[in-house]
């Protein structure tokens, strides 16, 4: 059996600051920062959810994480262009290097996106940035009602992809979601794109380290079906 590739969705496929360019009508200059603000929220309060096991939708923690933003920034969104914002969400852009390189791999490996997201709202996310067609499924946190990185989501990954008896990769850019694979007893590839990003001093690696996804073809060994 072919090898198995979960890939993170948000920030790992597609770009959550892209959301700066939609929020520059409201916030003006300050768009990037109030978009890095709302996604370190975002993860913040999944974390903070899970630990409590007191679920709710991603989509809930993210406008949760938007109102804190909002509230940081003392700015005033009314309720239209808060929907309309939450819409925007789901046609983040992709990275650039995402659709190659999942196309170079999708011979060699089963290829499954594996997100906080709800499945639905995973694949509008795919399905607008062009790359739905590249999975055989997607596999969403929702449906053990926990978050990444619970060791719990990641048994779920590979009982949803039936990796029992392959190799079963978690690939993501979010160093928490890599140590929680790795934890899990999963092998991780950890995607960093710049030098800026930094990983957790926690002594647990990444398998492997890329700078692009189209790095993966080379670094990761597959399986023959």
């Amino acid at each position: 059996m072919k090898a198995t590739l979960a890939f993170d969705v948000y920030g790992t496929l597609v770009d959550p600051d892209g959301m700066a360019e939609h929020l520059a009508r409201d916030m003006g200059v300050s768009s990037v920062a109030f978009a890095a603000l709302w996604r370190e929220k975002q993860l913040e309060y999944s974390f903070r959810r899970g630990l409590m096991q007191n679920y709710v939708s991603f989509a809930v923690c993210t406008a949760d994480a938007f109102e804190f933003a909002c509230r940081r920034f003392r700015v005033i969104v009314n309720a239209e262009r808060r929907e309309e914002l939450m819409r925007l969400y789901q046609h983040l852009p992709a990275f650039d290097d995402a659709a190659r390189a999942l196309e170079s791999l999708q011979d060699s490996f089963r290829l499954f996106a594996f997100s906080n997201g709800r499945s639905d709202d995973v694949a509008a996310v795919l399905s607008n940035a062009r790359l739905r067609n590249y999975f055989e499924g997607i596999v969403s946190v929702d449906e053990v009602r926990s978050f990444k990185p619970n060791p719990a989501v990641y048994a779920h990954a590979r009982r949803a992809t039936g990796a029992w008896s392959s190799s079963l990769w978690l690939v993501s850019s979010n160093p928490f979601d890599i140590i929680g694979a790795r934890s899990a007893g999963l092998d991780a590839a950890w995607v960093r794109r710049s030098d800026a990003m930094s990983y957790d001093p926690w002594g647990i690696e990444p398998t492997v380290t890329v700078r692009t996804l189209s790095e993966l073809p080379g670094v990761l060994p597959s399986e023959p079906a």
